[in-house]
């Protein structure tokens, strides 16, 4: 069973007991990009198979999952611009969802290297693996505070249906932030006042933490999913399938002023993050045509940049 990016990893989790891991025309400043033409391969007869990118929190780098020919995933680390691609764990187990800590000291991700999904830290050098949570369920997508004094992750802990959960960087604290429907693949916003940008069944959501109160963003059929702030925390980016393939879209940070950013003659534009410095996003195109759609070994999946002032398109994965 294939996984593999982290839009489809929620899907599969609730299906499968194995993990499988985006036309408003018009914007200030944004441009709708759409691209032609094929992947190339890494190594020859070998297509990149590369997701859930997260940069650096210098805009340096990016650290991403590269999924192996054993199905298997490994994380990595590459320059900004796709260059000097490195191992950070290369294992027989299965990891993914990287995260920058604030500091760019180390990288929160989840592994089934217990025999289900649990939230891990490494330092970026590949050093000082320690374990998070420990528990039967599946924690998976972690994401840190801006002060990187916790982490946020979904898991089922509680129930069938995946809740968010708040936790001590050194593994203390445990505490769920939400209890009902369906809780996926939280962000925190990177000013004040403390919230989580999420998506509660097919829809994007900011949870208030102070409060507790739950925002509604997006409106099924207008779907929203996967959402990520910009920098001074004014906008959101998320993919969406209101089209029909998934395409990145992006909003202003209460909800108004819905706009494509990405889309492609084939396939989907999935998993956007914002880079710090606000003139990029990192997204993962896949050739299947919706997000929520099975993707066999033999298809590429690469991370590409985009420029927000240019609309200018740029391949990372090799």
């Amino acid at each position: 069973m294939k996984r593999r990016r982290s839009s489809d990893r929620a899907a599969a989790l609730r299906d499968r007991t194995v993990v499988n891991r985006r036309i408003i025309a018009g914007a200030v400043g944004l441009g709708i990009v759409a691209l032609a033409g094929a992947y190339w391969s890494r190594t020859a007869g070998v297509p990149a198979r590369d997701g859930s990118p997260s940069w650096s929190p210098d805009g340096r780098q990016i650290a991403y999952y590269s999924e192996q020919p054993d199905g298997k995933a490994d994380l990595f680390v590459m320059q900004a611009d796709g260059m000097g691609a490195r191992a950070i764990l290369q294992t027989p187990f299965d990891e993914g969802g990287p995260a920058f800590s604030p500091d760019g000291h180390q990288l929160a991700f989840d592994t089934d290297r217990d025999g289900n999904f649990e939230i891990y830290v490494v330092n970026v050098d590949g050093s000082g693996l320690r374990r998070v949570t420990s528990h039967p369920a599946r924690d998976v997508a972690p994401a840190w505070s801006p002060d990187g004094a916790t982490l946020v992750f979904m898991s089922d802990r509680a129930r069938a249906e995946f809740d968010i959960f708040q936790v001590n960087a050194d593994g203390t604290g445990l505490r769920p932030l939400t209890r009902a429907d369906r809780n996926e693949f939280p962000q925190f916003a990177p000013v004040d006042p403390p919230r989580l940008a999420l998506h509660v069944w097919r829809d994007v959501h900011v949870l208030d933490l102070g409060a507790g109160a739950l925002t509604r963003l997006t409106a099924e059929p207008l779907d929203g999913r996967y959402p990520t702030w910009s920098p001074d925390g004014s906008t959101i980016a998320f993919m969406s399938a209101r089209n029909g393939p998934t395409e990145i879209f992006t909003m202003n940070a209460d909800g108004s002023d819905q706009r494509l950013l990405v889309s492609m003659p084939s396939g989907s534009a999935i998993d956007p993050r914002w880079s710090p410095a606000g003139g990029q996003i990192a997204f993962v195109h896949v050739s299947e045509e919706t997000a929520d759609a099975a993707q066999s070994a033999g298809e590429a999946r690469a991370i590409y940049v985009v420029d927000i002032g240019t609309a200018r398109l740029t391949r990372l994965s090799r």
